[in-house]
């Protein structure tokens, strides 16, 4: 069994995570008051002064489930999903527990994740929002093409998605897209934006660009919101294998929501110091 890391007399632990090279800082809040405000998710994220994150999960004690999640970006703004971390806390509380499957509350509601027999973890995202003011977007439109240069697709899996569809993926500007396309007047909250192209059948290349973080290496929302859009496309099946920088993701739409595969890694525990917490 694995222990999660402990509040130590001397400074707040935390344990430092990735899943497919999106990383996260994680804190275990059970049974005491959340203790992650903006400034300590800013100067968390920070790599150089900080710890350095795409994404910090904060656990917290849950009615009615084994535990719930909250999320903060690198600039201090919350996230609605983050299906990569969810894997991740999931991974640690089924070794905690020494249970295949968990249940869990985020601002998405009741979600559930299993280990497979392979070892990879299984996070179901719940059903994609097919609306445009659950995304939300500024207005109603196609959802299916957007008024926006290059024809993307908006899906919502908890927070907000642009997909374009592309000859090549890697060709992409993406700092310079991902940052404009975020921004636009058609997402009031910002988006998530993906680049997508596909490979083979039922196989798509897939970069990213994230809200609140710029590029990562992989997106467990983003991959979600690729595959519901490359289907409603007609471009793909409802099982999806995706190849992001930092590895594959496999997503499968079924009846009962989108259920998003990956590994799962552990890198470090630390202990964030008196001094550090103290100049927030």
């Amino acid at each position: 069994m694995a222990a999660m890391a402990q509040e130590s007399p001397n400074g707040l632990g935390f344990i430092k995570m990735h899943g497919a090279g999106n990383d996260f800082v994680i804190i275990d809040s059970r049974g005491r008051e959340a203790v992650v405000t903006p400034a300590l998710a800013r100067a968390l994220g920070d790599r150089n002064r900080g710890v350095g994150f795409d994404q910090l999960a904060e656990i917290r004690t849950a009615e009615g489930a084994d535990f719930a999640l909250d999320f903060w970006n690198s600039d201090g703004s919350r996230a609605g999903a983050c299906g990569n971390a969810t894997r991740c806390v999931s991974d640690l509380v089924m070794r905690e527990t020494g249970r295949d499957a968990v249940t869990l509350i985020t601002a998405r509601g009741g979600l559930s994740a299993v280990r497979r027999a392979d070892g990879l973890v299984s996070v179901n995202m719940g059903a994609p929002q097919l609306d445009w003011a659950e995304v939300p977007l500024a207005h109603a439109v196609d959802m299916l093409h957007l008024p926006i240069a290059g024809d993307p697709v908006a899906v919502g899996m908890g927070n907000p998605h642009c997909v374009f569809f592309v000859a090549d993926a890697e060709a992409v500007d993406l700092p310079t897209r991902g940052r404009a396309v975020e921004h636009d007047a058609l997402y009031p909250q910002r988006t998530n934006v993906e680049f997508a192209a596909l490979t083979g059948p039922d196989q798509v290349r897939m970069r990213v660009w994230e809200r609140g973080a710029g590029i990562t290496l992989a997106c467990g929302s983003g991959a979600c919101a690729t595959a519901v859009a490359a289907h409603l496309r007609g471009l793909t099946g409802r099982r999806v294998t995706l190849q992001l920088d930092g590895g594959v993701l496999e997503v499968d739409w079924r009846e009962d929501g989108v259920w998003m595969t990956g590994p799962v890694a552990r890198v470090f525990d630390g202990v964030l110091s008196p001094a550090f917490l103290a100049a927030l």
